[in-house]
């Protein structure tokens, strides 16, 4: 290297930071052999490195540190509690507070004690939690607040009932907005609604504290026992206490009008909120997915137009809208977004896909889709199989239940509930009745109404009506009028006159609710010639304020989709529909099917 190289060499080198050149100067001045023995950190520098351990994670490290302390104060120990408890690994939080009680000489605080009580919840233990009670007793801590709203959680989350939990809430003296809000929250998530908003009803009138999150839990409480008129006077009071700009309180108050059916209300909520998020626009399009699937649609639209990109909920729900309208070329577009956002695989959203694709009639695609799935659950199979029952391929969802239970897959009531009524509709009668018996002794599933009802109707229509008869006089209960409807529809369709009258007794008997159940006893007798027990049908089906509702069909015409009812002759698309309707008679001839006109609706007065 010549010499001009080296001085540029010189010249570019990195200076040496100031802070180093201290620490070589004082190496030069103390050598080596000359430093004093390692000395332990003081406990207060140790327990702050376990803290930042905890935080970053490093658990292994933190407990390494900890074991390695020569002297463990009750901040050490604490500090290892809430650690593991703030990692939830609330078993090994337990652990370390026994070790502590058991051979430390240190006593608790109220800081232990209430990170003891968080890890007791996490583990859903209320007899560890009442044994950190007994010890908050021995110790003298039942006045501390912070104590007593941690056990009070505990109580709320982790026992049968609420009742330890109401005797902890009215120890306390100086209750504040978390004691409030832990009460109402604990009735809420058991169910009991009316009791969590009495509790929220006591704060307002004691005039305690209260935060956004008491609002939201109380909405929520409205939203479960499906009162719009709670949820309306909440509201107010959302306004009053001026929370209405607070977007997770607001989001509450949209999704309870959306699980009361106010759909009006949701909507004007919705459009008087200054701000939303994702979860706004999914809980607006999950409430009118079942009331109104076309307006859950537009919402997703709008929702993708302002630039908020939808999530695997959005599409659970955009799916179902789509599956309830049944228009495949939607369903179709909307499942290549799923791939393209790179969602494919999520086993929710698969198992929506199935139902849509079976619903639109396109069952092939649904197995498909089944087939690819890399995991699979009971509603993947159960799906599947009422796709393939409801379209007729009664064997194949028989052959469908035998190879999920082959798989190892439980089947529950909604699966045998598929497989009965796949049965009854392909005339496996006896195969119906071993799924029946398998389905109490091997798996104790006891029957309820709907599984009766699944087995008369598979009975009734292979036409074995005496043997109905006998199972709905064995019943455990009563019969509802869907049963008796069910075993009446097979005492006509197989001329059993006697059975029918008894049965038509008994469903009077039950003064039904439902319109379709007193069509049905209108048509039996007009088919009998007996007009005036007819016309006395449709008299106390009008007296019910009450109306059959109407058949109505769907069609999809280029990429469109168009639904109507018997004889109806508005829009302009009922051409298109004509058409359809006329190639669908062409094929019944072809096939010489013979419509049944024995339930045919003799007083069509009503429209239906």
């Amino acid at each position: 290297m010549n010499a001009r190289k080296l001085v540029l060499s010189q010249t570019h080198c990195t200076q040496i930071p100031q802070t180093i050149r201290n620490s070589l100067l004082c190496a030069a001045v103390d050598p080596p052999h000359s430093n004093p023995p390692f000395l332990p950190k003081p406990p207060i520098l140790a327990t702050g490195l376990l803290k930042s351990y905890f935080e970053r994670g490093l658990i292994r490290e933190a407990r390494t540190l900890f074991d390695e302390m020569p002297e463990r104060d009750v901040v050490a120990w604490t500090t290892m509690i809430s650690g593991y408890t703030s990692c939830n690994l609330h078993g090994r939080a337990w652990v370390v507070f026994c070790e502590m009680m058991r051979y430390a000489d240190v006593r608790p605080n109220e800081f232990t004690l209430s990170s003891t009580l968080k890890a007791c919840k996490g583990i859903n233990s209320s007899s560890r939690g009442a044994l950190v009670h007994a010890l908050v007793l021995k110790e003298g801590m039942s006045g501390s607040l912070y104590v007593s709203n941690a056990l009070l959680d505990v109580y709320a989350t982790c026992c049968v009932n609420m009742d330890k939990a109401s005797a902890v809430f009215h120890e306390i003296r100086g209750k504040n907005d978390v004691s409030w809000t832990t009460l109402i929250a604990g009735y809420t998530h058991r169910g009991d609604g009316y009791m969590g908003l009495n509790v929220f009803r006591r704060m307002l009138l004691e005039e305690g504290e209260s935060n956004p999150f008491s609002f939201s839990i109380a909405v929520r409480a409205c939203a479960s026992v499906h009162s719009c008129t709670y949820g309306k006077q909440l509201h107010a009071a959302i306004v009053k206490h001026g929370l209405n700009y607070n977007l997770p309180v607001m989001n509450s108050i949209l999704d309870m009008y959306c699980r009361c059916s106010s759909l009006n209300d949701a909507k004007q909520c919705f459009h008087e909120m200054t701000q939303r998020d994702s979860i706004t626009w999914n809980t607006l399009i999950a409430g009118y997915e079942k009331s109104d699937p076309y307006e859950s649609i537009s919402s997703y639209s709008r929702m993708e137009s302002e630039g908020l990109s939808p999530n695997c909920f959005t599409f659970s729900s955009i799916i179902a809208a789509v599956a309830n309208l049944a228009i495949l070329s939607c369903g179709e577009q909307i499942h290549g977004r799923i791939i393209k956002r790179g969602l494919g695989g999520n086993l929710e959203l698969d198992n929506a896909l199935i139902d849509m694709y079976a619903k639109s009639g396109n069952v092939a695609s649904a197995r498909r889709i089944f087939d690819k799935m890399p995991t699979k659950n009971l509603v993947s199979w159960t799906t599947m199989m009422i796709g393939y029952g409801s379209h007729g391929y009664g064997n194949e969802a028989v052959d469908f239940f035998e190879e999920m239970v082959k798989f190892g897959v439980r089947p529950d009531r909604i699966a045998f509930v598929a497989v009965l009524n796949a049965c009854s509709h392909a005339g496996l009668v006896d195969k119906g009745v071993r799924y029946f018996i398998s389905m109490v002794g091997d798996y104790n599933i006891a029957p309820d109404l709907e599984i009766f009802g699944c087995l008369v109707d598979l009975l009734g229509r292979a036409g074995r009506v005496e043997e109905a008869f006998q199972l709905i006089e064995s019943m455990p209960f009563d019969p509802d009028e869907s049963v008796w409807g069910a075993f009446l529809g097979a005492c006509k369709a197989h001329n059993h006159p006697d059975l029918g009258t008894l049965a038509i007794r008994k469903v009077l008997a039950l003064k039904p609710k439902i319109a379709a159940t007193y069509v049905v006893l209108s048509n039996i007798y007009a088919a009998d010639g007996k007009w005036c027990d007819s016309a006395k049908m449709r008299k106390l089906m009008r007296r019910m304020a009450s109306k059959k509702e109407a058949g109505r069909s769907s069609v999809e015409i280029k990429n469109q989709n168009y639904s109507f009812v018997a004889g109806d002759k508005m829009g302009s698309h009922m051409d298109c529909v004509d058409e359809v309707v006329k190639v669908l008679v062409e094929h019944m001839r072809d096939a010489r099917y013979i419509p049944d006109l024995d339930f045919f609706i003799h007083d069509l007065e009503d429209g239906t």
